[in-house]
């Protein structure tokens, strides 16, 4: 709109917001564009860059999105214990969130991811990044704020969730964001016969929201590059048939904790995705198991805690518009727990789901469930009736 306006009053500073390349500008990015084409035979990350490139010079706008959640809510203790940011809280009607999605080619060479998050607590930057788009030997950067890409479930965000709430050991280890971190991530796609993928993440230990085994909300400056927070993560895709294929993936992470000088967190995962969908299904139905279990070790003054917490979740498509369902959940507790001092024991909890997708951009989803923490008298019922609505271009989900 400040463009058409500059050009309505014939404003001179119109010429300088829309201008043609400089000759030596335009030289460097065709060269850039016929050295991704070269490098397409040898590296699937380089022809995916390419097509990328060209991208970039059809259009500098910018794709955007905007996804509404919101649920109904019931739950028969008004002292739940619900993990995530993102989950319904309360009897009645809930604002899970409103995000809007910005997504970009910057050049050849870049491409820019943001995530902006509007609830009833405020505005969020929920993720902010730039990814390399055509480096050498099947390597890549991405800089900013991130989700980590631990295990399977934690980088993803609620319109790519199978239930209505986040599982809860996201929240109990990471936080109730999960784990997010401003930092630097490399990943290298092996040179093997089946999709294999490394990657490795430097990132801040802080905050409540997304490093609550580490340094947490505590304000502690770094002191030397072993106070980062590391994460890393092996990721493997077998395509079994054309209907059959798994991907697992193994994930550590590493940091401070802020519970003594020089105490340390080690958290471990493994996940499991096996899906079947068969391509001759004329109702595009599907089954797929999710799964993801971690350990966590928190060294704390003349002590070293141990817990462990995961989910199961089968999900079954029979037909394009409807989706079923069932979670269970399972934490172990630690006594003398510094962060959840209540959860000395086991806790579980079972969860199914209907599903009905009007069309691609929307869904509504019914889920009861029974919650029991074993450390009170009483397990807590409850359920969500939760709906969600998507506008304008949002790029595909990850496998």
């Amino acid at each position: 709109m400040f463009v058409l306006w500059l050009t309505a009053t014939g404003a001179p500073a119109a010429s300088a917001i829309e201008h043609d390349p400089a000759p030596d500008e335009e030289r460097l990015l065709l060269e850039a564009l016929q050295a991704d084409a070269d490098r397409e035979d040898d590296d699937p990350r380089a022809a995916r860059s390419s097509s990328a490139a060209a991208a970039a010079f059809q259009s500098m706008n910018p794709d955007i999105s905007v996804i509404l959640d919101v649920a109904g809510a019931w739950f028969s203790d008004t002292d739940h214990l619900q993990t995530g940011a993102h989950d319904p809280v309360r009897n009645g009607f809930n604002l899970q969130q409103l995000e809007m999605g910005i997504e970009s080619n910057v050049d050849p060479f870049l491409r820019f991811n943001a995530y902006l998050v509007f609830s009833a607590a405020g505005v969020e930057v929920e993720e902010a990044y730039a990814t390399t788009l055509a480096l050498p030997g099947r390597l890549q950067l991405r800089a900013g704020q991130f989700l980590h890409r631990f295990g399977r479930v934690n980088a993803t965000h609620p319109h790519a969730w199978h239930f209505v709430d986040q599982s809860i050991v996201i929240g109990k280890f990471f936080g109730p964001e999960g784990s997010r971190g401003l930092g630097i991530e490399f990943s290298w796609l092996l040179p093997l016969p089946w999709f294999a993928e490394v990657l490795t993440t430097v990132s801040d230990p802080v905050g409540g929201c997304c490093a609550r085994s580490f340094y947490g909300n505590e304000n502690i400056e770094l002191r030397t590059p072993a106070e980062f927070l590391f994460t890393s993560a092996l990721r493997q895709f077998f395509p079994f048939s054309d209907s059959t294929s798994l991907l697992w993936g193994l994930s550590t992470q590493f940091g401070p904790n802020a519970s003594g000088l020089g105490n340390r967190t080690a958290i471990y995962g493994t996940d499991l995705y096996l899906r079947y969908r068969p391509i001759a299904s004329a109702n595009r139905a599907s089954l797929s198991l999710q799964t993801e279990w971690l350990v966590r070790s928190r060294q704390v003054p003349d002590d070293v805690l141990q817990d462990l917490g995961g989910y199961a979740q089968l999900v079954w498509q029979p037909r394009i518009r409807w989706e079923t369902g069932l979670r269970y959940e399972f934490t172990s507790g630690v006594e003398d727990d510094p962060l959840d001092p209540e959860e000395d024991r086991e806790r579980h909890r079972l969860a199914a789901q209907l599903t009905y997708y009007p069309s691609h951009f929307s869904r509504i989803r019914l889920q009861p469930f029974v919650d029991v923490p074993t450390w009170r008298a009483d397990p807590i019922f409850g359920s969500f009736l939760a709906l969600e609505v998507l506008v304008g271009a949002h790029g595909a989900h990850a496998f």
